[in-house]
């Protein structure tokens, strides 16, 4: 199996990687957001991508998410372990703990959802956003971890547009709305994770509270102060969940184009076919 890692820099620079070589991508997608980091973790291999770039110079609507997903596709991965900061809508979840979501609500606007497109349609269904067996063994990782972080699992996580935080009027609505935490990088990632075939779930970790808390206003400090005190406990949670990933791992997302192309593999521009041929290749 190959392992792929989303997130921060901070998480493969603190695991015990060993046989560690940088590889660099080109995809059909444009540049990832740097050099694949691959190595050996626990005797299985590991392939790292900083979600953000290696200095943090992608925004959250315009990091290269599809190229990103097809450099870790091209690399063998077969399931995607990712790491988000959010801001919790909950009193009961507060900063510094942690959280396996099984749910996305969609908000964002402005960026692209598919690999496909340019005379390929593919309806894909979307119900479960976060591998259910992924997920799984990620909240059992992250409760059986060597960490001092609460973890929870299960509940929704709604993906904004960004780059600037909510409105007071908006956090109050997303919890009217019984939702969990906000964040800005869900999406397209898992969108573009299932149509790669790949199992994908995350683990989030609370900087704030948003804004609609009494006395609450969001500052890029406070996440940051947050978010490397998270740090400690994330990198605990992904170790673990690589050390204890099943050798018999089973994933309904290995399939999930099956059935879904809309389009006549004939009709296909030949530009389009040769552009998606590492990710659907098999079903034209």
């Amino acid at each position: 199996m190959t392992i792929g890692i989303i997130g921060g820099s901070g998480i493969y620079e603190a695991l015990p990687l060993a046989d560690v070589e940088q590889r660099s991508v080109t995809t059909p997608f444009g540049e990832p957001s740097d050099d694949l980091t691959v190595g050996k973790l626990h005797g299985k291999e590991v392939a790292f991508l900083p979600r953000h770039g290696p200095d943090h110079q992608h925004t959250p609507t315009n990091a290269p998410y599809k190229a990103n997903i097809y450099a870790l596709k091209d690399a063998g991965v077969d399931r995607v372990i990712s790491t988000n900061a959010v801001g919790s809508l909950r009193e009961d979840l507060p900063p510094r703990s942690l959280l396996v979501p099984d749910q996305i609500f969609d908000r964002t606007s402005r960026r692209e959802h598919t690999f496909f497109g340019d005379g390929m349609v593919v309806h894909m269904g979307f119900a479960d956003p976060y591998d259910p067996a992924l997920k799984s063994h990620l909240a059992a990782a992250a409760r059986s971890a060597d960490h001092d972080a609460d973890v929870e699992e299960d509940g929704t996580y709604v993906c904004i547009e960004g780059p600037q935080y909510s409105t007071r009027a908006e956090s109050e609505f997303y919890r009217e709305q019984g939702w969990d935490v906000v964040g800005m990088t869900a999406i397209p990632e898992a969108k573009l994770a299932r149509e790669a075939e790949l199992a994908y779930a995350t683990v989030t970790g609370v900087t704030d509270y948003d804004v609609w808390k009494a006395d609450s206003e969001v500052t890029l400090q406070e996440v940051l102060e947050n978010a490397e005190a998270n740090q400690e406990s994330i990198n605990a949670v992904v170790e673990e969940a690589v050390r204890t990933m099943p050798e018999d791992f089973e994933s309904d997302a290995w399939t999930a184009l099956e059935g879904t192309v809309n389009t006549p593999t004939e009709a296909i521009p030949d530009e389009t076919r040769e552009r998606v041929e590492l990710l659907a290749g098999e079903y034209l």
